[in-house]
């Protein structure tokens, strides 16, 4: 067992619809590894890992969850204490980026943190030939809803460390979103400095290549 102390425990939330590769992007960040026979989850599935970010140690337990309708009864209890949210689709799917706008409907409903940190995250982006959505639009999406934006790959890697590590530490920047986490994780925070780290949410990350 490591002994250092961690700065803070975090609950990241994976949501999107089904087939989108949420579970391929969780086993990639925290096992680096990929399997294309992996099957549907089933209700929920969490892993637990310990990332470094500035120096600081992170302990971050995150959610994994099926997209289909069935398992609906779960969202609640899935939703409660998650400090930020990965909102995952499929850019050769374009009904799966179509129902973003849904995700983050629920997103807003459920969450108890409402100054939870977004980042939008277009999975699959080694299919290029098979493209359905494009970065930009991507981008305009996540522009529109005060998100982060990256693309990934779980197949090759890519953007994967980066989107979770990103996530993490806006979360880190925002104090007030874990400090008060270990006495209770429903009650909302004031509103004080509620402006604050608004503007440039993309913070010119939107756009990166």
């Amino acid at each position: 067992m490591e002994e250092d102390p961690v700065l803070a425990n975090l609950k990241i939330l994976i949501i999107g619809e089904s087939g989108v590769g949420k579970s391929s992007l969780l086993l990639r960040f925290t096992d680096d590894q990929f399997d294309p026979e992996l099957a549907a989850t089933i209700g929920v599935d969490f892993k637990v890992k310990v990332i470094n970010i500035d120096g600081n140690k992170v302990k971050l337990a995150i959610w994994d969850t099926a997209g289909q309708e069935r398992f609906r009864t779960l969202t609640p209890s899935y939703y409660r204490g998650g400090q930020g949210a990965i909102l995952v689709y499929d850019v050769t799917s374009r009904e799966s980026f179509q129902k973003i706008e849904d995700w983050l409907n629920e997103l807003e409903t459920y969450a108890t943190n409402h100054d939870i940190k977004k980042i939008l995250v277009g999975n699959k982006c080694d299919k290029e030939g098979e493209r359905m959505v494009s970065r930009e639009e991507g981008q305009k999406c996540a522009r529109k809803y005060q998100m982060m934006f990256i693309e990934s790959s779980a197949k090759t890697k890519e953007g994967v460390q980066t989107a979770f590590e990103e996530l993490v530490e806006k979360i880190i920047q925002t104090p007030g979103l874990w400090e008060t986490t270990s006495r209770s994780s429903i009650r909302v925070a004031g509103g004080e400095g509620g402006g604050q780290g608004e503007s440039g949410s993309c913070a010119g990350y939107c756009s990166m290549l």
